[in-house]
């Protein structure tokens, strides 16, 4: 069966489907850009999910990516960047509409959705496969919602991923812009199990032919230590403060180096993002359902556009790639409480709506 980590690497469509005995397999392929996603990728996938939900011949779903160095790495940050910079926000923002209703679809998706997450996931990567009901990570994975240092709100349901995280570890990858590999994964609740990629082909094979649960105990093996469970003690202490300011000061009068790493990256970060960051994780453990979560990183995702920070970060990490932005504000004692609220304005007309949609007997 092909469309492992290794799979297809060239090829004019940037989303492959076929269909393997029991399996309908999406291969994400734009190895080139890690397979970060586009407008027309998610429309694709989501074709692609109805289609295999009204086909009995197809029990189970599994989606990986092309070029073995990423599942995903995220979206299409230059289409971002120049509605951030004067383009059209309005088309990003129906690219956000699109691809948040994915992420809401394969959550509640009714048959077996399979994320083989080896390598890269980041951003939108991390929305069309955590959300998924099983969720394979690699010795290779590196899992990370990077958005405070490019000026941006975790997004794609990300808070509401990092909210459920145990203790405050969702909180720390979330403003420290961290990432997880294979372990971490699992501890923080973004993985369910490990395989090694030498045995991703015969994983893939044994699906097309097996249930689920059949498949997976022929290759799931044990996962590498979460090193985030050592660290528990102080990053649970230092993230339950109420502002990012008491979370500095915490992180800074520890004694473990990791600590006042974790301080760096924070303050290298958009101070505006940090706080609104922090806001979005406090109230998405108050929302309840992804769709609710989804409805706020809209209106978080669609404020973030006209924020001067967004172009800059981006501009910083993807564009120029000076690695030196220059934030507006630049310190977190200049970003006004308005400005965070800011971004969980209720939008009137444009709302997404995911959650008035979803049946109360679903959620």
């Amino acid at each position: 069966m092909t469309g492992t980590g290794t799979g297809p690497e060239t090829g004019t469509e940037e989303v492959l489907l076929q269909r393997e005995g029991r399996t309908g397999l999406i291969v994400l392929n734009r190895p080139k850009a890690l397979n970060a996603l586009t407008h027309p990728m998610v429309r694709r996938i989501a074709e692609a999910l109805d289609a295999w939900e009204r086909d009995d011949r197809i029990t189970t779903v599994v989606i990986t990516g092309a070029g073995g160095r990423a599942f995903c790495a995220g979206g299409d940050i230059v289409a971002i960047h120049r509605a951030a910079t004067g383009g059209d926000p309005g088309a990003v923002e129906e690219f956000w509409r699109d691809e948040y209703r994915l992420n809401a679809r394969i959550a509640r998706y009714p048959k077996p959705y399979v994320a083989v997450m080896s390598g890269i996931v980041m951003g939108g990567g991390v929305g069309v496969s955590a959300h998924g009901s099983v969720r394979i990570a690699t010795e290779t994975t590196r899992i990370a919602m990077p958005e405070t240092g490019i000026g941006f709100v975790p997004d794609v349901g990300g808070t509401y991923l990092l909210a459920l995280a145990p203790g405050e570890l969702g909180t720390h990858l979330a403003l420290t812009a961290g990432s997880a590999d294979a372990g971490d994964a699992l501890l923080c609740g973004l993985a369910d199990h490990h395989v090694p990629t030498g045995r991703l082909p015969a994983l893939l094979d044994d699906l097309a032919e097996l249930p689920v649960h059949d498949a997976l105990a022929r290759h799931v093996a044990p996962a590498p230590p979460a090193g985030l469970e050592r660290q528990r003690a102080w990053i649970d202490h230092c993230y339950a403060a109420g502002t990012v300011e008491e979370i500095l000061h915490r992180l800074r009068a520890r004694r473990e180096p990791e600590a006042a790493q974790a301080a760096e990256r924070i303050a290298a970060n958009s101070p505006t993002a940090v706080k609104a960051t922090l806001e979005a994780l406090r109230r998405a453990r108050a929302l309840g359902p992804l769709e609710a979560v989804l409805d706020q990183e809209y209106r978080a995702s669609c404020a973030a556009l006209s924020t001067p920070d967004l172009a800059e970060g981006i501009r910083a990490q993807v564009i120029d790639k000076d690695r030196s932005p220059r934030w507006n504000p630049a310190t977190l004692a200049a970003v006004a409480p308005a400005a965070v609220a800011r971004y969980f304005r209720p939008l009137g007309d444009r709302e997404l709506g995911l959650a008035a949609r979803t049946p109360l007997e679903r959620r």
